[in-house]
């Protein structure tokens, strides 16, 4: 039997274009793309492609993108480099409760160094206002950071009210988003929305793990945070990943019309919704309005962890939140304020464009006779 696989916020399977074009790099173009000779200059070209493709995604400019291991890095270095650079002109951050741990995490190192941090907290299905964002931002204010889709709930933030809160205020604040979970996606227009940092990861959209980028707005300047040959501007110093980074750009090419894929996603997310309200005790953690990429619920009566080893022996592959959790008590639900019987019981299903509605199908029949069997053993 085919293995159904439904935790692709966590990662993707690699597109066979993009695993074909990291061979052909690693076995025929494989020169150091910093070397003058011929296979130097390939590899550098292969780089260049590359960018141009993350580039043209967003709207951007191939010089404003700086390529990088993945999502986790580039938070760090938009984040730590943008607070560096404006450290002198204010003492504030504002974030939110719900942002992934690479965000998180250093937030927690900025308050240890004397920083303010504004934790936004969301509502009940995960949402954060716009009003929210207007009314955290002040003249101290020197970042925000809002992540652009949830990777627990599927919330859409109102990252475009950032740059409008910035301004209201006279703040000389940056704008950074991490836009991980949304890139390839849904439409990102960085220059349009006033964002000043976005940041992406490539094995959400396909591409093999160990590749990101971070687009850096023209004019913006951020600090580095490794040190080393001057690579990628001298932000990400060190020889490129040029495989990853070539299977990244050839990712990006094979990626479906957004707007026809959101639509169908939305039909499968929909289907999802309505088999699974079937089910007696099934509650939703994410909004109507989500991306349709994402879907939390939760049974109340079947913990996560026993519906996952349930799931997983009959090939079906869900999470309980955040991969990089590590089985930890979700802190976006946490934040959401559901109670114990539904923290303890929420599944996150997230969709890609493999995924077909047999699937789902398949998915809710094993849920609910998990329901059934499972919740009868643990009275």
């Amino acid at each position: 039997m085919k293995p159904i696989y439904l935790d692709n916020s966590a990662t993707t399977q690699v597109c066979l274009p993009a695993a074909q074009k990291a061979l052909s790099l690693m076995t025929e173009i494989y020169g150091n793309p910093s070397s003058l000779h011929g296979m130097g200059f390939a590899a550098e070209q292969e780089i260049s492609l590359a960018r141009r493709r993350v580039a043209e995604m967003l709207g951007a400019k191939p010089e404003e993108m700086v390529f990088t291991s993945g999502g986790t890095e580039a938070n760090n270095l938009a984040i730590f480099g943008a607070v560096q650079a404006r450290r002198r002109q204010g003492d504030t951050i504002v974030t939110t409760a719900i942002e992934h741990p690479s965000v998180l995490g250093c937030m927690a190192q900025l308050e240890k160094q004397g920083l303010r941090v504004v934790y936004l907290a969301p509502d009940g299905l995960g949402r954060i206002s716009a009003e929210q964002v207007m009314q955290a931002v002040d003249s101290r204010t020197i970042l925000v950071s809002l992540m652009a889709v949830n990777n627990e709930t599927g919330a859409v933030l109102p990252v475009e009210a950032a740059a409008k809160a910035v301004a209201r205020a006279k703040a000389p604040a940056l704008v950074h988003v991490d836009a991980v979970q949304a890139f390839g996606k849904m439409p990102l227009r960085p220059q349009k929305a006033r964002i000043d940092l976005l940041t992406m990861s490539g094995h959400k959209i396909h591409a093999p793990k160990g590749v990101g980028a971070l687009y850096i707005r023209s004019g913006v300047r951020i600090l580095p945070q490794v040190f080393g040959g001057g690579q990628e501007k001298g932000l990400r110093p060190g020889t490129e990943a040029v495989p990853l980074i070539g299977a990244l750009g050839e990712a990006v090419a094979q990626l479906p019309d957004l707007a026809r894929q959101w639509q169908i996603q939305t039909g499968l997310t929909e289907e999802c919704r309505r088999l699974l309200a079937g089910i007696d005790g099934v509650q939703f953690h994410s909004p109507p309005d989500a991306s349709p990429y994402v879907l939390n619920f939760s049974t109340g009566s079947v913990r996560s962890e026993t519906m996952l080893h349930f799931l997983s022996e009959r090939g079906i592959f869900v999470s309980s939140g955040s991969a990089c959790a590590k089985a930890r008590a979700s802190h976006v639900l946490s934040a959401m304020k559901l109670s114990p019987e539904r923290l303890h019981t929420a599944i996150r299903v997230s969709f890609s464009r493999y995924t077909v509605q047999e699937e789902i199908e398949t998915f809710v029949q094993a849920v609910a006779e998990g329901v059934r069997t499972l919740a009868k053993a643990t009275r």
